[in-house]
């Protein structure tokens, strides 16, 4: 078949063995006949955003799949114009110098000097430009497959069957409801995943918590059942590395058992689960929460103690959290706890509350960040404060026994919404909230969730 030679050939100079390449090819031929694809017309997929998620998923799929050259394209979409600065050029050129089969791919397509000039401050580098030669601008030390880059949202995605959203959720409505614009004389629907963990939080009719997969189908008015969520627990650069690491594709069971399928990979388990909302919404609440992990490793010297401490108190208040917007809560304490580990072992959010701490960087910088991307945990700290601070959803206080907002229960939020969003607080007042003036274990938190018929299914927007 078409392709099949060159895609034995890759994955054989990749260390695998030839069967492997058959059961690529199967999946591949398997998944475009439930899209009905015809044997020209190959499964077009755009990757929506150049995060470092974004550009490792585009990244792994072309690298798979990229092989059957007739039968399946991929591009990714970024804005063009973002100058690469010169010291993160100094730095690129010595990942690349330091990688034998990186510098011999770019003296192979003529691209090297380009970095060589860019080093010497003779040239300027653009994020979109270095795409194209592997090099996601958060994650310069992982240099990645070439890819192949379009600057024109219209372009990238007018044709595509799926369409993976990379964008920071604080995007994400903006950018789709330009691509609604170009959809308006599509016949087919397509199929969009978004990777995207963040909030927004809405007062009308009631308070509820919005999310991106949310945004995409307001946004584009894509039926839900095509809109699913690919979260786990994961860091981008180690899985593009191949080291072993699962995830969970959720939504609708016509394409997420496929889809499940289709993108599983040796080294990367996809699961898949019906509980789109609550999956979604539990990734960006891990978030929150890990920026505080961050300021209390810095501010404590990296003490265990004090860390152990605070895990205490931020999962005690995560699973309060969980049982005001989960029905069955209990389903989501793996996930839930698996993904805020990995955040405060290595995720941007955890680095963030320590450049805080430390004083590397301050809050006027923004929540995006040079070298990171967005930090999502900031929104998402303003967002469950705004939630949860909202009186129609007053829960009683078992010692006043008068009725509270739920963020009152929930000390460590109020804390990091005072440090990021008001501004009031220094980095200094995390350690005063784990001070537990009022002699509460963790636990009796826990206990009030559990005694109590906690779960608002308006939260989510549910019936």
């Amino acid at each position: 078949m078409v392709g099949s030679i060159e895609a034995k050939k890759s994955l054989l100079s990749n260390g695998s063995v030839q069967h492997n390449g058959l059961n690529l090819e199967e999946k591949l031929d398997e998944f475009r006949r439930l899209l009905g694809k015809s044997d020209k017309d190959p499964l077009k997929v755009v990757s929506v955003g150049a995060g470092a998620w974004g550009s490792v998923f585009a990244a792994l799929l072309q690298e798979s799949y990229g092989g059957f050259r007739e039968k399946f394209q991929i591009r990714i979409w970024r804005r063009p114009g973002r100058a690469v600065s010169r010291s993160t050029a100094k730095h690129l050129f010595e990942v690349i110098n330091s990688r034998e089969d990186v510098l011999r791919r770019l003296i192979r397509r003529c691209a090297y000097l380009k970095y060589v000039e860019a080093r010497l401050g003779d040239r300027t580098l653009y994020a979109d430009e270095i795409l194209k030669d592997g090099f996601c601008l958060n994650m310069v030390d992982t240099p990645l497959c070439p890819l192949k880059v379009v600057t024109n949202l219209q372009e990238a995605v007018w044709d595509a069957d799926i369409v993976v959203n990379g964008l920071p959720s604080t995007e994400t409505r903006q950018v789709f409801e330009e691509i609604s614009k170009y959809w308006k004389e599509r016949i087919t629907v397509p199929i969009i995943i978004s990777l995207s963990k963040g909030i927004e939080t809405a007062l009308e009719p009631v308070p509820h918590i919005i999310t991106p997969t949310k945004m995409i189908h307001q946004a584009t008015g894509v039926a839900i059942e095509n809109v699913l969520y690919l979260g786990g627990p994961n860091i981008a650069a180690e899985i593009y590395n191949k080291e072993y690491a699962n995830a969970r594709i959720c939504g609708a069971e016509k394409w997420r058992k496929p889809l499940a399928k289709f993108l599983r990979q040796p080294h990367f388990i996809v699961w898949d689960n019906s509980d789109l909302v609550t999956h979604e919404v539990m990734g960006g609440l891990k978030n929150v929460y890990a920026i505080g992990a961050g300021m209390v490793a810095a501010l404590t010297n990296e003490s265990a103690t004090s860390k152990s401490v605070y895990f205490a108190h931020c999962t005690s208040e995560m699973i309060f959290i969980t049982h005001l917007l989960a029905e069955e809560p209990e389903k989501l304490a793996g996930p839930l706890l698996a993904d805020t580990y990995v955040t405060l072992l290595k995720g941007r959010n955890a680095w963030y509350g320590q450049m805080l701490a430390k004083g590397e960087i301050n809050r006027d910088m923004g929540d995006s960040i040079s070298g990171k991307g967005m930090i999502q945990g900031v929104s998402a700290v303003g967002a469950f404060y705004q939630l949860l601070s909202q009186s129609s959803l007053s829960i009683l206080d078992s010692e006043e026994k008068k009725p509270v907002a739920p963020v009152e229960s929930c000390p460590i939020l109020k804390t990091l919404y005072k440090i990021l969003i008001t501004r009031e607080q220094s980095t200094q007042a995390i350690l005063q909230a784990l001070r537990d003036e009022t002699l509460n274990d963790p636990r009796d938190r826990i206990e009030i969730a559990q005694s109590h018929a906690f779960y608002r299914p308006s939260l989510l927007d549910q019936p």
